[in-house]
């Protein structure tokens, strides 16, 4: 099975369509899932009715409330069933001082909130074969701030 994350930074550009037919045509997905696109509504589903794949969905953005709920919610799904699970993309969370780079201290709850929710679904991070920050604020070097936002999990079935 072939999966492709992509955080594209914004559905948008002119050369998303272009950009999603180059990476299905290089490396034919079985999945393709695209993160932080900016969009979100009616917007969103003319994108996604676009796209070369049967059954694509779209969600709106959620805040930390909804994260929250995002959390348990998984953690019930973990304990009705035993097969095999990934999740994969931008959680919008570090799990950990580690997967952040300079600027104010990372927020202790926040991250163990996201921790304890991939502890109690039996999960382990897949890592990375991309750079270890996944996100930057774009600032000269004095100034720059990276974080790992992204992850790829799965379970040991």
């Amino acid at each position: 099975m072939n999966i492709i994350v992509w955080n594209c930074h914004g559905a948008l550009s002119p050369n998303f369509g272009c950009a999603v037919a180059d990476l299905v045509r290089d490396y034919s997905p079985t999945m393709m899932i695209v993160t932080e696109t900016r969009v979100g509504g009616e917007r969103a589903k003319v994108i996604t009715d676009r796209l070369p794949f049967n059954g694509a969905i779209y969600t709106n953005t959620v805040g930390l409330a909804k994260r929250r709920i995002l959390w348990h919610n998984l953690s019930v799904v973990n304990s009705t069933h035993y097969l095999p699970w990934i999740m994969l993309g931008d959680f919008n969370e570090v799990l950990s001082s580690e997967e952040k780079l300079e600027g104010r201290l990372i927020n202790a709850y926040r991250a163990r909130l996201f921790q304890e929710c991939i502890n109690e679904c039996g999960l382990m991070d897949m890592g990375f074969s991309s750079p270890r920050f996944t996100w930057t604020n774009l600032r000269n070097l004095s100034n720059l701030i990276q974080k790992r936002l992204d992850h790829g999990f799965c379970n040991a079935s």
